[in-house]
This record gives structure tokens, sequence and C-alpha cells, in this order.
């Protein structure tokens, strides 16, 4: 047997079939960072950003972002999303974004909540770029995935 769900018995991609699962309520918490300088965050504190304010726009890309999973990761079910949370918060060197993300089910939102973080600190870094020529992201991780019977 084949133990990536992803290829089929010649090797090729394909999507998972969900169909025979029963429907579970989906939720998926992801984290990640942004290391910047003092003075980018000392301009975003000041909402001093010439692109606006980095941390709503980035909090409503990450929004958006979860929502489309679909048409970017090109495996991955539409799923009609329930809810979705994306916070950013201002650190000594940077700034840490987390999403929150469930949906009632076949398939785990994971996608979308790892999605979610990966554009939010995208784009602060593309609101920040110009300020900031070390910005660094990283630590992009799932922290945790829940799936309970409905």
């Amino acid at each position: 047997m084949n133990q990536f769900s992803h290829l089929d018995e010649h090797g090729n991609a394909r999507m998972v079939d969900v169909g025979e699962k029963p429907p579970q309520r989906r939720t998926a918490r992801a984290s990640g960072k942004i290391s910047l300088s003092n003075s980018a965050l000392e301009l975003i504190r000041e909402n001093q950003i010439k692109k606006g304010d980095v941390l709503t726009v980035a909090q409503i890309a990450g929004i958006q972002a979860a929502k489309r999973t679909a048409e970017l990761i090109p495996l991955c079910h539409p799923l009609t999303l329930d809810n979705i949370s994306v916070e950013l918060m201002l650190t000594e060197d940077g700034v840490t974004a987390t999403s929150e993300v469930s949906c009632v089910g076949r398939t785990g939102v994971e996608m979308e909540a790892l999605t979610a973080v990966s554009v939010a600190l995208l784009t602060v870094y593309d609101m920040c770029k110009s300020v900031d020529k070390a910005i660094q992201i990283g630590g992009i991780h799932l922290v945790e995935k829940v799936k309970q019977d409905v």
C-alpha cells in the first residue's frame, strides 16, 4: 500500500477522496514570527509605515488567505470555513502571527491555518521591506489540530 495519500497507485498526484469520512468539527491553530529592526517596529507602533496600518492589513490578508487556501495549494479540498481568526502582536524583536480556523467538514483545516499565518507575515514583510532590509520570517508551524464528532 502506498504510504503517501496524495499519490495514486502509479505515483501520480491526486486529491484524496474524503467522501466516505463523517463530518466532524475541525479546528487548527498555527503560529509564526517575523523579525524586524527596532526602527521598523517603532514605525509600526506609531502607524508611520507608508503603506498603512501594518497589523490590521496583515490580519485581513491572513483571513483572506485562509479562505483561498484551496486555490493556492493544489491538492487541498475547498472547505466552507465557519471561523477564521488571525492575531498579530508586536514583540521585542518582531511580530508574531497566530491563527485559528474551524469548520465542520470531512478533512482538517491545518493548511488554512498555516496559510493564514504565512500570508499575514508576508504582508508585514511587504509593508516593511522599504524600511528594513534584514527582515526574516520563520517558525511557521502548526500549534494544534482538533477534531470532534458532531
